[in-house]
């Protein structure tokens, strides 16, 4: 064989291992375009499950979010279905300052935190009334105190649950025969924790009538908690047309503030 047999041997060698050597690059070539394909879907699918986690735990973050707002629901229709008077403790009445009534109960409500009393006093609550009144030729319904001087406390009475009512600023004393409290019955207790019904349109303005009043005069109570309350005057205020006038009240003569509307003279 001759040196150009030669030489194209080696030519022929030579193009034969470029040949494979394209084909094996094309083959890994071919690899790793289909391992990043693969890749690819595989990262795809990873992030369709992911959203489809996160849809599936929104969702169920909303069904837990309904559920907790039902049983929030149904457990506030129970409690208030649960008469006032069937809650722990008793309901007692505090006799306070007219118009410190807020501030009392705050005072109340701080002292039973800082001296870790929330198992024996349970709640204070001042009952209130809605009443229509007439402003600059409107009618507005009102809040106001059903018994102005004085506080509703539901809770276990003792001697240190009284110690730290009795002791509170602003209360002069829990309303009783005697020294001792007296409890309110459970009609008493509904009827000042009930929320007032609305008065409707046609409920009549609350007159203000221009009557003279004496001391120590006996009158008739003729609306609110004490309608047909008789008592006598010991108190009169005619720019603020109110009076206080003691009454029978659990056994006991106490002052309560009624506006001249709410009395009658005998």
């Amino acid at each position: 064989m001759t040196d150009d047999d030669g030489a194209s041997v080696t030519d022929s060698e030579e193009e034969i291992v470029e040949e494979l050597i394209e084909e094996i690059v094309v083959e890994e070539l071919i690899e790793e375009a289909v391992e990043e394909a693969v890749e690819e879907i595989v990262v795809e699918e990873m992030v369709e499950e992911l959203i489809e986690e996160a849809v599936l735990d929104e969702e169920a973050a909303e069904v837990l979010a309904e559920e907790e707002l039902l049983a929030q629901a149904a457990a506030a229709a129970a409690e208030a279905a649960i008469s006032p008077y069937d809650k722990p403790g008793k309901w007692y009445v505090l006799h306070t300052q007219s118009g410190y009534e807020n501030k009392v109960r705050q005072n109340i409500e701080a002292r039973t935190r800082s001296m870790a009393m929330d198992a024996k006093i349970h709640e204070v609550a001042i009952p209130m009334e809605e009443v229509t009144e007439f402003k600059a030729g409107k009618k507005v319904i009102a809040q106001k105190k059903m018994f102005p001087g004085y506080l509703i406390i539901r809770c276990s009475l003792d001697d240190d649950s009284w110690y730290v009512i009795r002791n509170t600023p602003g209360v002069t004393g829990f309303v009783g025969a005697g020294n001792k409290p007296s409890p309110l019955s459970r009609r008493e207790v509904e009827e000042f924790i009930r929320t007032a019904d609305s008065p409707t349109d046609d409920s009549p303005k609350r007159a203000r009538p221009r009557l003279e009043y004496e001391l120590n005069e006996t009158v008739r109570v003729k609306e609110g908690p004490f309608a047909d309350f008789s008592g006598s005057v010991v108190d009169i205020d005619e720019d603020h047309m109110k009076m206080k006038v003691l009454v029978n009240i659990f056994g006991r003569e106490t002052p309560v503030e009624l506006e001249f509307s709410q009395v009658a003279k005998l």
